[in-house]
């Protein structure tokens, strides 16, 4: 049956969908809206199946704050013009909204809520995926509860978000310091939160470091003693290079090789025990101070070097961080 031109806007706002293919659901329909629109859903779940394999790089992250209850959604596409599309920003906004509403705790909570339309999460991400042909995934989620939550979106781009609360209201300082996560990645508010794997698996990577480092120091000098430039033996393909563009002969090169083999095995095998422990640790508590919010050095105060925990002394000697989240699409 022929379909009218205002059937076929009408079905559009409701779905998202394009001309085309809403066209072809009311005709198939035979006009009957409902109909319609599970044509539309199905033929969105069978192209978004089709697409499983694909990588998603890009997405929209958002964060909102509503009666203490705080999230942060990820929803994730193949490119930047669909995570840039209105339709998708609002879709993400959709979800955000019901998670907020419902205080999901994880995920599979947001990936099982009905939206305002009445709509399934998982329905609505499959047909928007039909509809602009990339694959698309909810992944990524946070949630914290309670009073004195701040939010911020990076620079209103929608790639980056953070939340932070703290133990008295204030929302100058709360905002600062959700720009102080955004900036400077924290994997943990102070030293007690960092699980005792994690920095055991630092100083491990701190210690075998350290060792090779000194081995190769120790390679450097012998080298260099024999009157060799280390700067032209330090890999294979340099020496080759090195050698074509006359700047190193084929005696120079052997000779270098024999040093580095013989003065790598002799100090691998003596390196001071002690001192490649301090060493180690010093390198732990270095990320510590890096990685840790409390103890990183504040970004946005007014020039003086100082930890997040003592810019917000500053403020006021009460005021605490409770607990921060943080959620990017971007590489770091």
């Amino acid at each position: 049956m022929a379909v009218s031109m205002a059937d076929i806007k009408k079905l559009r706002a409701m779905t998202g969908a394009g001309l085309a293919d809403v066209k072809n659901a009311l005709t198939d329909a035979e006009g009957d809206f409902d109909k319609a629109k599970e044509i539309l859903r199905e033929r969105g779940l069978a192209i978004a199946a089709k697409r499983s394999d694909r990588e998603t790089s890009n997405g929209c992250v958002l964060v909102k704050v509503v009666d203490n209850f705080g999230a942060i959604v990820a929803l994730k596409c193949e490119t930047d013009f669909v995570a840039n599309g209105a339709d998708f920003v609002a879709l993400t906004q959709a979800i955000l909204d019901a998670a907020v509403a419902n205080k999901c705790k994880t995920l599979d909570e947001v990936k099982a809520l009905t939206l305002a339309d009445g709509q399934n999460v998982l329905d609505a991400v499959a047909q928007r995926s039909g509809i602009t042909g990339e694959k698309m995934e909810l992944d990524g989620y946070n949630y914290l509860e309670g009073e004195n939550i701040e939010a911020y979106d990076h620079m209103g781009k929608h790639t980056l978000c953070t939340m932070v609360q703290t133990n008295k209201l204030s929302v100058d300082a709360g905002h600062k310091v959700a720009m102080q996560v955004a900036a400077m990645k924290p994997v943990a508010l102070d030293e007690t939160s960092v699980p005792q794997s994690v920095i055991d698996e630092e100083y491990n990577v701190a210690v075998q470091k350290t060792k090779e480092e000194q081995v190769e120091k120790a390679v450097a000098a012998a080298i260099k003693k024999a009157g060799i430039n280390p700067n032209l033996v330090d890999s294979d393909e340099h020496v080759e290079s090195n050698i074509a563009k006359g700047w190193l002969t084929r005696e120079e090169a052997d000779k270098a090789k024999e040093i580095r083999e013989k003065t790598a095995a002799e100090k691998a095998a003596n390196l001071p025990a002690q001192m490649i422990e301090n060493i180690a640790k010093g390198r732990v508590a270095k990320f510590l101070k890096e990685n840790c919010l409390v103890d990183q050095e504040f970004q946005f105060g007014d020039g003086d070097k100082i930890t997040v925990a003592a810019w917000l002394k500053q403020q006021d000697s009460e005021l605490k961080i409770v607990d921060f989240k943080r959620f990017t699409l971007v590489a770091e």
